[in-house]
């Protein structure tokens, strides 16, 4: 018994040595629920039955994912060399509790890790040699993938100019449309290059034709409480919310123009947008009412639109996001996946060719697409016909063509932690502005953008206090 109460204290004092910076953000209380959660999640991942030997072990979190991949990993056993492999679906929490878990504590965790972007960043928190993944980088040149593969979809698993992951998509953004209504309209979609342009040719849908001194519809679903739609625009813009050495840089003037400009869809005398949520059974029969004309729309949310609103079928089609400036990017991303080694994985050699053999396969890229609609990244794999396939949910459009189309325009992203802790800061901003908007609705576009500038400065400034608890996020050695 005293041997199970010290080990929850032993793991959190090798934490403290491992990650000084990142403890701390932590209270003294912080520090002892610190200790009893790591402690307990090691005990939960290492307490279990031992696995047979040579028996490969794999975590996701994603069970479409796990489907696909199985028949793969039983022709990988079935081989004289292979091994089997033991795949396991966790839930996001549960797989990020485990990882964080093992990798902080030197316990060994699964020898393969399909982590979502939001997981995989917590790795990135401390300094190089603390990162828990394998570096693959070397890996990645010597085989050629650093060229195989759509550059822009290395950036969320690029820590300190290492990559450590082996991406499993590129998930470019285009805007989705009721075709049914803006056809109906006469409206020609080709004559949108902007979002000024998106606001100006589409606003003869919004008329009021029951009279009740309200828009029937409005153009596009957007909120304040939509932070993944908000940081793909800011993506699409250009700035994000930090460089490409993954220095904070929130405050910028592009950053201002589009916090202000959406600002200006939700409130205001400007207003195109509504509050019609994702994955949200109301918001799915907003949609079919056709209360809003267009929505964000990554390559995966297609199929979880076909999956929960099959009444849409031919009434939909897509086309590149519009652009903030005449010339600027058609597309952005929203989401992504890697697959990992662990430092701790035993004959990484061996795991990395059954990643590569999983990952990089033309059988899974095709699985991806036509089980998830989810365009691959590697290059090789393109022009496979099947992204050529009219698609009769998107009014026979040839949908993965499309995507792949703009898929060399996706935007980078940082692997940082603090993004989300970034994204939440700048969704205050616009909250800000909104409020302004509704109190003063004739306040000019400049003071706008001001306006919009010194709630990124409070934005930035808050993230930097707290990344400056951080001796490594700072740059410096400890």
């Amino acid at each position: 018994m005293a041997q199970d109460r010290e080990q929850p204290i032993a793991v959190a004092r090798a934490f403290a040595l491992r990650w000084p910076g990142w403890l701390a953000w932590l209270s003294p209380g912080g520090w002892v629920i610190a200790a009893i959660a790591v402690g307990t999640t090691v005990v939960v991942v290492g307490g279990g039955s031992a696995r047979p030997s040579g028996e490969v072990r794999m975590w996701t979190f994603a069970p479409p994912h796990a489907r696909m991949y199985e028949p793969l990993l039983e022709q990988w056993a079935s081989e004289p060399d292979g091994r089997r492999v033991d795949l396991e679906v966790l839930s996001l929490p549960a797989l990020e509790r485990r990882m964080l878990g093992g990798f902080l504590s030197g316990v060994p965790v699964a020898d393969l890790i399909e982590a979502e972007r939001r997981v995989a960043s917590r790795a990135f928190a401390g300094p190089l040699d603390a990162v828990g993944f394998l570096d693959l980088t070397d890996r990645l040149r010597e085989d050629g993938l650093l060229d195989a593969i759509n550059p822009a979809s290395f950036s969320p698993w690029t820590f300190r100019g290492r990559i450590f992951g082996l991406p499993h998509d590129v998930h470019p953004v285009m805007l989705c449309y009721r075709a049914d209504l803006v056809e109906a309209a006469g409206i020609d979609v080709s004559t949108i290059e902007t979002w000024d342009d998106f606001a100006r040719v589409m606003r003869p849908l919004m008329a009021d034709g029951d009279g009740d001194g309200e828009p029937d519809r409005y153009l596009i679903a957007f909120w304040t409480t939509f932070p993944d739609q908000l940081e793909a625009l800011i993506l699409q813009a250009g700035d994000g919310f930090f460089d490409e050495e993954d220095h904070l840089r929130i405050a910028t003037p592009t950053n201002a123009r589009v916090v202000a400009s959406l600002a200006g869809w939700i409130a205001g005398p400007g207003r195109i947008a509504a509050d019609v949520p994702e994955f949200n059974a109301a918001g799915n029969k907003q949609k079919i009412d056709g209360y809003v004309v267009a929505a964000i729309m990554p390559d995966w949310l297609s199929n979880i639109w076909r999956q929960q609103m099959p009444e849409l079928a031919g009434k939909l089609k897509l086309m590149p996001l519009p652009a903030w400036e005449p010339g600027g990017r058609r597309t952005s991303v929203w989401g992504g996946t890697m697959l990992g080694i662990p430092r701790t994985a035993e004959d990484p050699d061996r795991l990395w060719e059954l990643a590569k053999r999983l990952y990089l396969s033309p059988e899974l890229s095709r699985a991806l697409y036509e089980e998830g609609d989810i365009v691959t990244p590697v290059k090789a794999n393109w022009s496979d016909p099947i992204y050529d396939r009219p698609d009769p949910y998107f009014s026979g459009q040839a949908k993965g063509r499309m995507y792949l189309d703009l898929a060399p325009q996706v935007p980078r992203r940082t692997s940082s932690p603090f993004n989300t802790m970034a994204m939440q800061r700048v969704q205050d901003a616009l909250v800000g502005l909104v409020e302004l908007l509704r109190d003063r609705p004739g306040t000019d576009r400049a003071t706008l953008e001001s306006r919009a500038m010194d709630l990124l400065r409070v934005a930035e400034a808050d993230v930097r206090s707290r990344m400056d608890r951080n001796v490594f996020a700072r740059g410096e050695t400890p």
